[in-house]
């Protein structure tokens, strides 16, 4: 018989919960996605975005918060990068999972079709 595994405590439960709900945000993700190759200032993001600036600050701030991000100013623009890659192999597996399941009913329809 397999040995349970302790239930871990409900405060690092919740801290999981709350890395995890970084990534329910589709305009965070985008974010992230703009992000992922160098630094950009707040106006780039909302001009790439389509967004407000007053949207894209709110989303940003939340993963500045998580360490996510880092921030720096330079005059009256702030700047954001990447801190924590970590963040894109997480969003790579969770592609990947994705694709294999796509590709799973794909070749389910195939055999409905055939029939």
């Amino acid at each position: 018989m397999k040995q349970m595994l302790p239930v871990p405590h409900p405060e690092v439960v919740q801290q999981v919960a709350e890395y995890f709900s970084l990534l329910s945000e589709p305009m965070r993700l985008r974010l992230l996605h703009l992000l992922r190759q160098e630094e950009k200032c707040v106006q780039e993001l909302v001009e790439a975005t389509h967004t407000s600036q007053a949207n894209v600050s709110k989303h940003l701030k939340v993963m500045w918060q998580a360490g996510i991000l880092s921030r720096r100013s330079e005059g009256t623009c702030a700047y954001y990068r990447v801190e924590d890659h970590m963040i894109f192999e997480l969003c790579n597996q969770v592609c990947d999972r994705l694709a294999t399941r796509l590709e799973q009913q794909a070749r389910s329809f195939r055999v409905l079709n055939e029939r």
